[in-house]
């Protein structure tokens, strides 16, 4: 009977072992808390001056340099319509930017409060399928929610917020400047 239990335990431990750790770069965006896988963040910087360019959307505030690139700078309260309610955008204090960077574009991010890494179990994040079901919801971007003791963290692939027109649009404005 003590073997038994023993190889119960072992397969036990070894299920949990299969789970791996997601290292997460988590910010507050309105009431709520979201973050992105950190293989996206290039770095975090302080938010320099951002010069305001014409005929874009209300979440692009513009674009801004960072450490000699041109980037062009998206506010994803105002995006994902989080900003109702809220403090005029432009009084708004976005301290710092997330500096977004892939092979087709570079993009900064503002927040408002220093992000923090979080390492979270794979276990411990729910796929957004399970968890929104209406088909009208523009919900691609979401990958799922982490949860982390209490808080609910709402897990997003920056990389599928804009639509490819966005993005297109964000390049051309960039080599623009």
């Amino acid at each position: 009977m003590e073997v038994k239990e023993k190889k119960k335990k072992n397969a036990e431990s070894v299920a949990e072992k299969t789970y791996q750790n997601q290292q997460l770069i988590v910010f507050r965006l309105g009431q709520e808390e979201y973050a992105l896988h950190i293989d996206q963040v290039k770095e975090v910087v302080i938010t320099p001056h951002i010069t305001r360019m014409p005929q874009t959307p209300s979440f692009v505030r513009g674009v801004a340099n960072i450490r000699g690139n041109i980037i062009a700078i998206i506010d994803l309260e105002e995006k994902f319509g989080l900003s109702v309610g809220l403090e005029e955008p432009s009084k708004q204090a976005n301290n710092f930017t997330l500096v977004i960077e892939s092979e087709e574009f570079k993009i900064g991010v503002l927040v408002k409060e220093v992000p923090n890494t979080l390492s979270i179990s794979e276990a411990d994040i729910e796929e957004t399928s399970n968890v929104i079901h209406e088909a009208g919801v523009e919900s691609g971007y979401i990958k799922g929610v982490a949860k982390s003791g209490d808080r609910l963290i709402i897990l997003i692939d920056i990389l599928k917020i804009m639509s490819e027109k966005e993005f297109d649009m964000l390049t051309r404005k960039q080599a623009l400047a």
